[in-house]
């Protein structure tokens, strides 16, 4: 069985301050998604579907695509403002795509099998891809009942958080089977003191988060058949919400509202790596920081060819 690795990397960073997927990290210079790419290779993935903008290709295939090209199998899906359900046109004016739930909607055509979604800049760790790898193993030859069972890799919500700014994150609430009763969405999340931290409430004070709580990160395992989930769930987005100007059909919530409908089931998957990214500029240093660790303790060569 083969697996597609599905890497989201149609944003252009405006936090960061740019096309924040090519900034190197390694020492020889190398992106994340070259790591990414490397641990997926050797899990049992071997072929990369990137989600880009059309006006960004040129740069992307330039910076990235070639890098990666040498290691795996890399086709292109474009995300596509004008890409809507018939007859919904976009509102006049609006310049931004639609999500990440429409990013992973682009590259329908070309998934082939299980497939995995990940963001480009952000690193997951060689046991994301290993546990995804054996869930869709796994589910090969389970008997369920009748509704599909995708996958999340959770990470504890202290190790995502950056020291450079606030952050959004989406909090897991999991049963003690395993299973995904839902996704959260905490905005503006800051570290406090002693490893927690906190939100702003819409009605004023703080919502305390204890540090330990597994968030998403986008890193999902799938099967085809969400694909077609997800188009009806967007269709329904698109009539509520074509006329915006900013409305956006995240992944997150397009899976918590197939788990409140009951249409799937979806494990919770925890990794003992550590997950890292850069939302801020000044998050770079920690990414190489990082990275140099993995290196001296032999987890990646010291160059990666």
């Amino acid at each position: 069985m083969s697996y597609d690795l599905v890497v989201l990397a149609a944003g252009m960073g405006s936090r960061f301050g740019g096309l924040k997927q090519v900034e190197p990290v390694g020492p020889g210079g190398e992106l994340i998604i070259e790591y990414s790419v490397l641990d997926a290779g050797r899990a049992g993935f071997d072929r990369v579907v990137f989600v880009i903008r059309r006006d960004i290709e040129q740069a992307f295939r330039a910076a990235i695509g070639r890098r990666i090209e040498a290691r795996m199998e890399v086709v292109y899906a474009f995300q596509e403002i004008t890409d809507l359900p018939a007859p919904h046109t976009p509102a006049p004016g609006r310049a931004k795509p639609w999500g990440t739930g429409q990013a992973v909607l682009a590259a329908e055509s070309l998934v082939r099998g299980p497939f995995a979604v990940i963001n480009a800049d952000d690193f997951y760790g060689a046991a994301a891809y290993r546990v995804l790898a054996g869930h869709f193993r796994a589910n090969d030859a389970r008997v369920e009942t009748g509704r599909p069972v995708y996958a999340l890799v959770g990470y504890p919500l202290r190790q995502t958080l950056s020291e450079h700014g606030a952050v959004n994150r989406g909090v897991c609430l999991v049963d003690a089977a395993g299973r995904l009763g839902g996704i959260d969405e905490v905005l503006k999340i800051e570290r406090t003191p002693g490893g927690g931290a906190r939100a702003p409430l819409p009605s004023g004070g703080w919502r305390q988060l204890r540090g330990d709580e597994l968030v998403s990160m986008t890193c999902f395992g799938f099967s085809p058949e969400f694909l077609g989930q997800l188009r009806g769930l967007f269709a329904g987005f698109i009539e509520r919400h074509g006329e915006s100007q900013s409305a956006e059909f995240f992944l997150p919530v397009a899976v918590g509202s197939l788990l409140r409908s009951g249409y799937a089931d979806v494990r919770v998957l925890k990794s003992e790596d550590e997950w890292f990214g850069v939302t801020y500029r000044e998050d770079v240093p920690a990414a190489r920081a990082a990275l140099r660790r993995l290196i001296d303790r032999g987890a990646y060569p010291e160059r990666l060819q």
